[in-house]
């Protein structure tokens, strides 16, 4: 939850123009806030230490600070990030769009700043790393595990990690689920990605039975408007919420005797598209699709992470056995 009261107004009017012109997504408003605050309490009070970064007011923050700014000084946030508060390179990355975003709004839509101490700024280089992800045989374990596991929540828990095996859905999107996204009949279900993107996820026979056999427990007594459309809910009848997901398969990864601090909600997302890529045959331009990759880029890690197509290929050139 953003409290506006503690933002300069500048910054309350970024967040404005983002949501209702810019269209952006509830958490992308929440992300954008969060790291200009933090960029401009840097520049305000240039901390020496992270009990000082956090513990500032910069409410009654002026313009006239930013008219000062020079590049040199996004620099020297950026290294602050880096040595001080020790954030990586992709938590930088990060940052670095969000200022871009905030100075593009003030020197060109509301014209508040003449000149854009941001425009030459670069992204931090990012490494390249290759995504953790189950095998095939502990991913059926996983599952297997889940589906045995005798509690009051089995089913829903099933249905979770189901899903998140066989199509790769992000976990904002999985708890934002509706029953009303769901077509039984053509095996369709509609989920808002990244930037409130929408798109359709077709489900094979073991979502839908998955989902079909939590529905029949699923409590019907709900009083909260929101939780009476979720698909998932909490044991309080509401909408389930991210942490009570990602403790759900900590608890059942740790079950299956795999490691916590290696897998995560996000690995099972990694799972999903590098199995389907693997065994699957799919096309790159279809995986893209599924997982709501805005970047073609971003789905090219998974060509690299299995090099069995790649040895088929050179085996399977007409000149291999000559």
């Amino acid at each position: 939850m953003i409290n506006r009261n503690d933002n300069p107004d500048f910054l309350n009017s970024f967040l404005d123009y983002s949501g209702v012109i810019l269209n952006k997504s509830k958490n992308t408003i929440k992300e954008y806030n969060y790291d200009i605050l933090n960029f401009l309490k840097y520049i305000e009070l240039r901390p020496t230490s992270k009990t000082d970064f956090e513990n500032c007011s910069i409410s009654s923050m002026t313009i006239e600070s930013l008219e000062k700014l020079k590049l040199e000084d996004l620099h020297s946030y950026l290294a602050y990030l880096k040595n001080e508060l020790k954030a990586k390179a992709a938590t930088r990355a990060r940052k670095v769009a969000s200022i871009r975003s905030f100075f593009n709004y003030l020197t060109q839509k509301a014209n508040i700043l003449k000149i854009n101490p941001a425009q030459n700024l670069e992204t931090p280089k990012l490494e390249k790393r290759m995504p953790k992800y189950l095998s095939l045989n502990e991913s059926l374990d996983l599952l297997t595990k889940t589906h045995e596991e005798e509690n009051r929540n089995n089913k829903r828990d099933y249905a979770i990690i189901t899903i998140f095996l066989n199509c790769g859905i992000r976990l904002s999107e999985l708890i934002n689920i509706n029953i009303k996204d769901i077509n039984f009949s053509d095996y369709k279900l509609n989920v808002i990605g990244k930037g409130n993107k929408e798109r359709t996820i077709y489900l094979n026979k073991a979502c839908v039975n998955a989902i079909n056999d939590y529905l029949s427990v699923r409590p019907h007594d709900i009083a909260k408007n929101d939780a009476r459309d979720a698909l998932f809910l909490s044991e309080r009848k509401e909408r389930i919420s991210s942490r009570t997901v990602q403790y759900i398969v900590k608890r059942e990864l740790q079950k299956t005797g795999l490691d916590i601090n290696k897998y995560s909600v996000h690995k099972l997302r990694h799972t999903a598209a590098t199995l389907m890529y693997k065994y699957g045959n799919v096309d790159i331009r279809a995986l893209q699709e599924l997982l709501g990759h805005e970047s073609i880029a971003t789905t090219e890690i998974y060509t690299h992470v299995d090099n069995s197509q790649v040895r088929a290929a050179v085996e399977s050139n007409p000149l291999a056995n000559i």
